[in-house]
């Protein structure tokens, strides 16, 4: 009998510990609707959130023109001299805002990719969507010479097309996570053969800027990709959130989200139809910036030790982590200032391997 009762005990202990560390609290409105907060959850977006901001401001400060915080707050608000307010706005702040959106993009849709692909490795660049929107930019710059606005809506359609394509492949009587992971690991191994052959068929000065846009970095970026993207995001990002309940009952299965009244493959769909549109912009305004979309939903989601996607973390992990990485790749390397990409692959390729390690040793791959 004893042998029977104390892992009944042992579980209700294990529950109530997990409800104690998780502490979740109700918000009813004046009409009768109510909202479920995670306490730790949103006390960690919060302070991810203001992470960001303090960076973006300490980024925008930091330069051969070095600026307070306070002086770039008063530029920001019209209290600053002419000479301070071009630096700011024509100079730094463009690029400090790409890095945000591009991080909150990649990051958000990361998480989306995790969530439906059920594996911490289904990450956008990953899978191929990234690859895919270096042809697309490549075929631009090699076959056609574009300039700026056409490299970027190449890998936009590059990016696009390739997600749909993948869909296609993946799909057999809906969308299952370990097949959809196998088609985007063989689509990125092919897209990254066209890459190269896109490579020799270059000539020097036109192998040059692909090889510079394909290693992803925020240098020159101006309001010209800021309100683009901005669009993008205002649109999307407010989309996937939207979603965030159904993608949290998708972890737990087709057959208990169908139970729940989840539209699985509709949900599925339309989730990752706008990561992909995310991810093809973002890649658009920065170049393919390896990991971010890897590395933000699992550093989220261990800090905030809450299940489910965590979209809004996700997103605001993302930033931090880009525009943390654009300073140090500015200011950590002497006169030689390295592209961003360098170093967000760099750090993404030993946390991808410590993952590797510790899915290994649970036994999941």
């Amino acid at each position: 009998m004893s042998s029977t009762v104390k892992p009944a005990e042992g579980t209700k202990k294990r529950a109530k510990r997990a409800t104690a560390a998780r502490r979740v609290t109700s918000v009813r409105s004046a009409g009768g609707l109510s909202l479920r907060l995670d306490v730790r959850a949103v006390f960690v977006g919060l302070l991810l959130l203001a992470v960001a901001l303090a960076a973006g401001i300490a980024l925008v400060g930091s330069g051969d023109y070095p600026m307070t915080p306070a002086e770039v707050l008063s530029a920001l608000t019209g209290g600053g001299n002419a000479g301070q307010e071009f630096i700011v706005y024509d100079l730094r702040l463009p690029r400090v805002l790409v890095g945000l959106l591009v991080g909150a993009a990649f990051g958000i849709s990361g998480a989306v990719f995790q969530t439906v692909s059920r594996n911490p490795l289904g990450s956008p660049d990953v899978l191929g969507f990234a690859q895919g929107s270096s042809v697309g930019a490549l075929v631009v710059i090699v076959y056609f010479q574009g300039g700026s606005f056409a490299v970027a809506a190449g890998a936009v359609v590059g990016g696009v097309a390739t997600g749909v394509a993948i869909f296609l492949l993946a799909w057999k009587r809906g969308i299952q996570g370990y097949r959809f992971v196998l088609v985007g690991i063989g689509a990125s191994a092919m897209l990254y053969a066209v890459v190269l052959y896109l490579l020799t068929k270059a000539n020097i000065v036109e192998a040059t800027r692909a090889t510079t846009w394909m290693t992803g970095s925020l240098n020159g970026r101006d309001w010209d990709q800021v309100w683009p993207l901005t669009a993008v995001c205002a649109v999307l990002v407010p989309l996937v959130l939207l979603y965030g309940r159904p993608l949290r009952m998708l972890e737990m299965g087709d057959d208990a989200a169908y139970a729940l009244g989840v539209r699985v493959d509709r949900v599925r769909v339309l989730t990752l139809l706008a990561s992909v549109l995310l991810v093809a912009s973002a890649t658009a305004a920065a170049g393919p910036i390896s990991f971010v979309a890897l590395t933000a939903p699992q550093l989220a989601r261990r800090l905030t030790r809450s299940p489910g996607p965590n979209l809004l973390p996700s997103a605001l992990m993302g930033a931090v982590l880009l525009i943390a990485a654009d300073w140090a790749s500015q200011r950590l390397f002497g006169a030689e200032q390295l592209p961003v990409g360098v170093l967000t692959g760099v750090l993404g390729g030993g946390y991808l391997l410590w993952l590797l390690a510790v899915e290994r040793k649970a036994g999941r791959i």
